[in-house]
């Protein structure tokens, strides 16, 4: 689809036949200025409707809020198994520490789904026992 200007979309052309002569040209300087004269400058059409776009775009829907909470949460649930694979293996894991500690910090958005907020709290409690598991260790060290 090709957008063509204010009119609105317009159908895709096909390839264009060659036309002979037809390529780049500098027009001359008579020709511009009578352009210049005949398409005087216009005002922007819509300034005032950019303010509530932006309006717009700062709301967000509970489709997105949910989407966020589970992305959250499976990127918690992705550090604790960096951080299980990390000490099966008898690293410290300190970079998954601190992977998980930045995930843990992220803003949590409230679903209205009481089952979903109830899994992501759980998520939330496994994730602050294994650091503060990771607490003990470093100071018992």
């Amino acid at each position: 689809m090709k957008v063509t200007g204010p009119s609105g979309p317009s159908s895709a052309q096909g390839t264009r036949a060659a036309r002979p002569g037809a390529g780049f040209s500098v027009p001359s300087a008579g020709a511009a200025a009578s352009a210049a004269a005949a398409s005087p400058a216009s005002a922007p059409a819509g300034v005032a409707n950019v303010s509530a776009l932006m309006a717009l775009q700062g709301v967000e829907d509970v489709t997105e809020r949910r989407r966020r909470a589970i992305r959250r949460g499976g990127g918690l649930l992705d550090r604790l198994e960096e951080l299980k694979l990390a000490l099966l293996q008898g690293e410290a894991g300190e970079g998954a520490l601190e992977r998980l500690t930045r995930t843990l910090r992220e803003e949590r958005p409230i679903d209205a789904d009481a089952g979903l907020n109830a899994l992501l709290d759980q998520i939330d409690l496994r994730a602050a026992v294994e650091l503060a598991k990771a607490d003990l260790r470093r100071s018992a060290a």
